[in-house]
């Protein structure tokens, strides 16, 4: 089958070739554990249950999970070894199953889901890169999008990804999200729902507000945003001199101060003492 599940549109087979997200349709994974960085709504007391995937259809150059994203790490894993992953972190009473950077294996794990339904919400959690027919697919089984909104220009998506249509893609992907999924909080944990997430960049506060504003005008308190503080230098950052630091405090406050000034309701903020390669697990496999 001709892969097309994301906008690279590959059109290889899988079974037989590699795309752009350097894997085949069979499940590869570089960590399962119960993982407690996630926003409180995720984590919660009893952690989320975080599945990292292998390979990557987006691939940003300062991507902190490099070793995942461009297929150094990982072990391939049967249906029925999925699912023993799965029914052991949920017999670990986490709060969902989290699947980190699920998109080029959508259709394997739509498959997956038909099979082997789960007890627990599932966790679909993306660089926000998706095509409307592949978020219909995976519509039936999850319950909660964690869904990145990285970038708004296209020279800055083209400049750190190589995609100017990012932002084309990213925001109509949101707005299915929401559609397909209105917020339900228990007990202080989302059973249900889109928690948009925007990592601040170094020299980029520009680029925050522009998509803050976009957020506000068109989600608003539809969703839950997550302001992120935590980046820390990594990945393919020779060429990007303004990546090679942490962003300043006055570069925070400033989109901080923005996001408070629209009274948005439904709002994460992280402190700044985030950026710190200690919040990147240690791959297993």
């Amino acid at each position: 089958m001709k892969c097309l599940i994301c906008p690279n549109d590959c059109n290889v087979d899988r079974t037989n070739n590699f795309g752009f997200c350097n894997s085949s349709y069979n499940f590869k994974i570089a960590k399962y554990a119960p993982f407690f960085y996630e926003e409180p709504l995720v984590s919660g007391q009893n952690g989320s249950g975080a599945i990292f995937f292998t390979g990557c259809s987006l691939k940003c150059k300062f991507c902190q999970n490099y070793e995942l994203s461009r297929n150094l790490r990982g072990k391939e894993f049967s249906f029925l070894e999925f699912k023993t992953i799965i029914d052991n972190l949920t017999n670990s009473q986490v709060h969902n199953i989290n699947l980190v950077n699920p998109t080029h294996y959508a259709l394997g794990l739509s498959e997956f889901f038909k099979l082997y339904p789960c007890k627990i919400p599932i966790v679909y959690n993306t660089h926000g890169y998706e095509k409307l027919s592949t978020l219909s697919l995976v519509e039936n089984f999850v319950d909660v999008y964690l869904v990145d909104l990285k970038y708004y220009l296209p020279t800055r998506s083209k400049r750190y990804c190589g995609k100017e249509n990012y932002f084309e893609y990213a925001s109509s992907a949101i707005l299915e999200m929401v559609k397909q999924k209105p917020l339900i909080i228990e007990n202080g944990i989302i059973k249900q729902g889109v928690i948009v997430r925007h990592l601040i960049l170094p020299q980029n506060t520009d680029e925050s507000i522009r998509l803050i504003d976009w957020y506000n005008q068109n989600v608003g308190d539809k969703a839950y945003l997550s302001v992120m503080s935590q980046y820390t230098p990594f990945g393919e950052i020779d060429n990007l001199t303004e990546l090679k630091r942490t962003i300043t405090d006055r570069e925070r406050n400033r989109v901080y101060d923005y996001v408070f000034s629209l009274k948005l309701q439904n709002v994460f903020m992280q402190e700044k003492q985030s950026a710190t390669t200690s919040y990147i697990p240690k791959w297993d496999f």
